[in-house]
């Protein structure tokens, strides 16, 4: 059955179908040639209950700010905060890019927004000092990851449905790695503009810096809302979202007057055809683990690995790679659709804490998404800097070392990633 599923799967991405219809069709094909004693309507009920749980009502909340902000200025408030206080330094620019990238990600919690909103404005700017194009484009590719770590993080909210882990833990959690990578990012990027002799920008003022703080007070506001809310005890994540899309409205209609009131609508239509893809995605998702659970297909592949009485280390290890390639392949929210419901009895039984499992999945589906051959980052900076593939890639593998990198030292010390959840919740 799994190899009629899979050959399904494969078959149809080949003739170009979108990733909806494989899932569907394969469970289908499943469905009816291995289950045709069961009622089809089981297929529909489990794709309504894949899309009934009230934490996903965040995923188009947070979709719909992200794209208010990225129309509006926030983004470029942010930018010039953070370039005026590092970008004298050597590989200023670069830095900039990193930092701007992990801010704009406690604003959006997307990766392909943070291209479009960062990587687009900065690319000229760092061109024109003598970065090359190849290094640019994997910078702001690469750096984009550290937004699907620190909240809000779509990634995390999935998981947290699937799993029913806490996702207000899974948020606090992804903000040390996040800050890892953007340390290593940064010390990268000093290092590349030291060797190419890559020339400083002149100081900015204090008076230029007070002006870019007062400028960027608002869109900062974000993390506050979103974390000091959620662990205050004010609201909920959803109710979070929620509060992000008033208060994006507020910021880039009422007090930037970046944008028209009339255009909201327009906004609302694109974020709706976007989270309609997303939900299709989850419901079919849904269809999917369940046909592949009714199969027992997760205890087949456990046992064929040898994995049911393996150490917590060669699991997480095991889930690991298994994100990191699919994610190189697939869409990550259908990676993590499938491919969590398999690992979730082998995560339970192993002793592992789901939040750091979570903090890995994300890291690795992250890390996958801007990694060749498929990774839906790299066509996403395709289709931004209207560069071919080849170069668009061709920078990369330094920083997906150094991600790979912090993938290892999260597994080694999981405290980078739990030191702040444990110390949130025992404060509690």
């Amino acid at each position: 059955m799994t190899t009629v599923m899979l050959s399904t799967m494969i078959v149809l991405l080949l003739l170009g179908f979108p990733m909806m219809m494989p899932l569907l069709i394969a469970t289908l094909a499943a469905f009816f040639l291995f289950f045709e004693m069961l009622n089809p309507t089981i297929i529909i009920q489990q794709m309504v209950g894949g899309v009934k749980p009230s934490a996903l009502v965040a995923v188009p909340m947070f979709i719909l700010s992200a794209d208010i902000i990225t129309r509006g200025h926030s983004s470029d408030r942010l930018l010039d905060l953070v370039m005026r206080f590092v970008g004298h330094l050597r590989g200023g620019l670069a830095v900039t890019v990193a930092t701007t990238c992990t801010l704009f990600g406690a604003v959006s919690g997307s990766t392909q927004a943070t291209v479009v909103a960062v990587g687009g404005p900065m690319r000229p700017r760092m061109l024109k000092a003598g970065y090359s194009d190849t290094f640019t484009m994997a910078l702001a590719i690469n750096a984009s990851d550290i937004a699907f770590l620190i909240p809000p993080s779509i990634g995390m909210i999935i998981y947290g449905v699937l799993t029913g882990t806490s996702i207000s833990e899974l948020f606090i959690a992804g903000i040390g790695p996040g800050l890892l990578i953007l340390a290593m990012f940064s010390g990268y990027a000093v290092f590349y503009a030291w060797r190419h002799r890559i020339p400083v920008e002149p100081r900015s003022s204090w008076h230029e810096r007070w002006r870019a703080i007062r400028r960027a007070i608002w869109p900062a506001g974000f993390p506050l809302i979103i974390v000091g809310g959620i662990y205050g005890g004010v609201f909920s994540p959803s109710e979070a979202a929620a509060i992000c899309v008033l208060y994006a409205i507020l910021l880039e209609v009422v007090i930037f007057r970046s944008i028209r009131l009339k255009e909201l609508p327009g906004i609302a239509l694109s974020t709706g055809l976007v989270t309609a893809v997303v939900f299709i995605l989850i419901g079919a998702g849904a269809a999917f683990s369940w046909a592949l659970s009714y199969a027992e297909v997760p205890q087949t592949i456990i046992n064929g690995l040898n994995l049911a009485d393996a150490e917590p280390m060669t699991v997480l290890l095991c889930i690991a790679v298994a994100f990191f390639i699919g994610c190189m392949f697939v869409d990550p929210i259908v990676v993590m659709l499938i491919l969590i419901p398999i690992f979730l009895p082998l995560i339970r039984s192993s002793g592992l804490d789901p939040v750091l499992v979570g903090t890995m999945i994300t890291l690795q589906v992250a890390i996958g998404s801007a990694t060749p051959p498929f990774g839906c980052d790299i066509f996403t900076a395709i289709a931004i800097f209207r560069r071919p593939y080849m170069e668009v890639i061709r920078g990369t593998p330094p920083f997906i070392f150094m991600l790979l990198l912090t993938a290892m030292l999260l597994a080694l010390f999981p405290q980078i990633a739990l030191f702040l959840r444990d110390l949130l919740v025992s404060s509690r």
